[in-house]
Parts: C-alpha cells; sequence; structure tokens
C-alpha cells in the first residue's frame, strides 16, 4: 500500500500562537487512521491543516502531490472532505439541501449517488424537507457524513464525531463509517477524545502531545500497552 496523505514537518498556527510544532504522519491509501490525544494536544488544528482552513507550513502530499498554499476549496477538489467538529450543518436548510450542497464541487451529480447515500442514511428518505436544525445531534452528524460522501472524496476528515452522543448512537456511527470505508474504499482520517472506540476503528493511531507527535503505531499494539493507555489515553 502507498500514502494517499502524508505530512512531513508540518506547523500550524492561529496569529502569534503555533499549535503545531513539526507533525509528520501518513495515512495509507483505503485505511483508516486515528489522530488522539489530551484537549489542546493540537489535533483538531493537524485537521485544519490538511483542508487549509489554518496557516500551515511544511509539506502536505495528497495522492503523491504537495497541496501547497491549497486552500478548503483546492482541498475539496483535490478529493478532501472535512467534517468539522460540531457537524456544521445548515440549519435554515432542508435535510435535502444540505445533502445537496455536499456535491458543490462536482460538476455533475449522477442520480446513483443520491441512492448510494441513501443505502446507507435511509432515514434521510422520510426527512428531506425536514429543516437541518431541528434534527437531534445524532442525526446532524449523520448528515454532515451524508453530506460529505456526496462529495465522493478520497479522504474523509473527521473531527470527533461522537462528541455529545449517546453510546448507541456513537456505535452507529462508527459502524457506518467502517462500511464507507469497507465497501466504498473511503480512506479516513479521525480525530476522536474516546481513545477506546477509535483504537477499535482505526488500523492505525497517532498520539499527539502539545503540537509533536508522541507516538505512533498500528491501533492494536498502542490498546494493549498498559503504560500508553495510563499515559497517553486515559484509560
Amino acid at each position: 500500500m502507498t500514502a494517499l496523505l502524508e505530512l512531513e514537518r508540518v506547523e500550524a498556527r492561529y496569529g502569534p500562537v503555533k499549535v503545531l510544532h513539526g507533525v509528520s504522519l501518513a495515512v495509507e491509501d483505503g485505511q483508516i487512521a486515528a489522530v488522539l490525544g489530551a484537549n489542546g494536544a493540537g489535533k483538531t488544528t493537524t485537521l485544519r491543516a490538511v483542508s487549509g482552513t489554518v496557516k500551515r507550513s511544511g509539506t502536505i502530499r495528497f495522492a503523491g502531490k504537495a497541496l501547497g498554499r491549497t486552500g478548503p476549496d483546492g482541498a475539496a477538489r483535490a478529493g478532501i472532505a472535512h467534517v468539522p467538529e460540531g457537524r456544521g450543518t445548515f440549519a435554515e436548510l432542508s435535510v435535502w439541501e444540505n445533502l445537496r450542497l455536499g456535491a458543490y464541487s462536482r460538476r455533475r451529480v449522477p442520480k446513483d449517488d443520491y441512492r448510494r447515500v441513501l443505502e446507507y442514511f435511509p432515514w434521510i428518505e422520510g426527512r428531506r424537507h425536514q429543516q437541518a436544525g431541528t434534527l437531534s445531534g445524532g442525526e446532524q452528524q449523520m448528515l454532515a457524513l451524508a453530506r460529505a460522501f456526496m462529495q465522493r472524496p478520497r479522504l474523509l476528515l473527521l473531527d470527533e464525531p461522537s462528541l455529545g452522543l449517546a453510546p448507541v448512537l456513537v456505535t452507529e456511527i462508527f459502524r457506518i463509517i467502517q462500511e464507507l470505508n469497507q465497501h466504498e474504499g473511503l480512506t479516513v482520517l479521525v480525530v476522536e477524545q474516546n481513545a477506546h472506540i477509535a483504537l477499535q476503528l482505526a488500523q492505525t493511531a497517532t498520539v499527539l502531545e502539545v503540537g509533536r507527535v508522541a507516538l505512533s503505531g498500528p491501533s492494536a499494539e498502542l490498546e494493549q500497552d498498559e503504560s500508553i493507555r495510563r499515559s497517553y489515553l486515559g484509560y
């Protein structure tokens, strides 16, 4: 397998405050990879660096090409979809309008794409005219995933998909993510506070500590190492 996404010594900042200090990681094509760490470790900023929504330096390559100064529109056109923390649904628009916005960067959307989305999110069909802001938190998270899938990305960036959701909804959302990975070949880079569930989902994981890579490796190995769990993962 080859790396679809590569970060080499990436730094990022918000104004004068540097948040990432030379982060390097790679995500193989077709893989689910997790980024873990405590609050303030730089997890969200790592995703923002990839999608071009934060000032960054260093090298980011996607599908073998350097992203350079590519912003969020360029990242979307390249095949990167970003579901930010807080879902980012357009509350005043209908469920179906939100879904259609996911394909804004595509010139033509085959009807089959809508059918495929409904296979993973069948509840959308009966809610298509409902205002997105009236959905439950779990439904909004699923709509955000569905909207990102309409972009037909090669890489999905997910920021805290389980945040504020009941365990049963978390299980359902992670099941759908796994199905998209297995059945659609979608590569996923997920930031998740719940280290246990993230390690169950992902094949590899990178642990950040104050904007630097503390360790990385196969998820199964990190989860089985008790000292790593205590020191870095909090369980």
